[in-house]
């Protein structure tokens, strides 16, 4: 009598992550402050709600979490807000 052998394929795992969104922002001058930056790539609707998400440790830049809300960030850096990144670009 001869048995069958199935062949066994692993589907491999998927990630349930979402996908990250990466925004550029163009900087006309020196520096932008962290807040006024959330506020014009439109993650917030004002500066105040910027601050807020700042002082409540959600965001991080070039990797570190950064609690100051007028943190002067400058071309080259890049701002993370949950699976959102900023890459902060000169003009």
């Amino acid at each position: 009598m001869r048995t069958a052998e199935a062949d066994v394929y692993l589907l491999p795992e998927y990630e349930t992550r979402k996908p990250v969104q990466k925004l550029s922002f163009t900087l006309e001058g020196e520096y932008i402050e962290l807040n006024q930056l959330l506020k014009l790539v439109g993650i917030c609707d004002s500066g105040g709600a910027g601050k807020m998400l700042v002082a409540q440790g959600n965001v991080s830049v070039d990797g570190q979490i950064e609690l100051r809300k007028t943190c002067k960030i400058r071309a080259g850096q890049v701002v993370s807000l949950g699976d959102v990144r900023i890459q902060v670009i000169a003009a």
